[in-house]
């Protein structure tokens, strides 16, 4: 159907390229904590169905190692991806196998820090943005964390990065949901 689809819509001249099935990344193969000491699972990268997720650069204000940190949610048990980089707030970069048109990523993190999701084409343009300037936050102590979505559309998203934290500050990614887009006609 969705060859049909595309194959219509390129003979009306409308567009080359049409949206495939979503795909759902939600961390929750990941260890959060390593034996045998309970130390926090740290790494450079982590790949889960295709998508690579790594810092966007090496730290610039030490010579550590750049890394990326899995949380756990303390209400809801989901696992979570940030920055493992304590005193410098570094981009967490998504790779995606194939250029998708969607990107929605939920996230969680501390109470008022600013949040931002960009999604770059393959060149490293910036094709669309979006921010918020003090993420949701828990209206009583008894209240769990909030989550909340950010979503960025394009045509050929080739990579996402996330970023909004200063140092001390934390923004995880709990799930990331993309729609990659496949060629037409091949």
């Amino acid at each position: 159907m969705s060859r049909f689809l595309g194959l219509l819509l390129l003979a009306a001249g409308v567009a080359p390229w049409v949206a495939a099935a979503e795909v759902v990344v939600d961390f929750e193969g990941a260890v959060v904590l390593l034996p045998p000491n309970d130390k926090a699972h740290r790494a450079e990268q982590w790949v889960e169905k295709g998508v690579t997720f790594k810092l966007a650069h090496a730290p610039r204000e030490s010579q550590a190692k750049g890394l990326v940190m899995f949380f756990e949610h303390l209400s809801n048990g989901h696992k979570g991806l940030a920055s493992a980089m304590a005193l410098e707030a570094i981009p967490v970069r998504a790779t995606f196998p194939q250029p998708a048109s969607t990107v929605t990523v939920m996230f969680w993190g501390s109470t008022a820090t600013t949040a931002l999701l960009e999604a770059f084409d393959a060149e490293g343009k910036v094709v669309d943005r979006a921010s918020l300037s003090a993420i949701p936050g828990r209206k009583t102590a008894g209240e769990p964390v909030p989550t909340f979505a950010m979503t960025v559309r394009a045509q050929r998203i080739a990579y996402i990065q996330f970023s909004g934290p200063r140092a001390g500050e934390f923004l995880a990614a709990d799930e990331v949901r993309f729609t990659p887009v496949e060629a037409a006609a091949r």
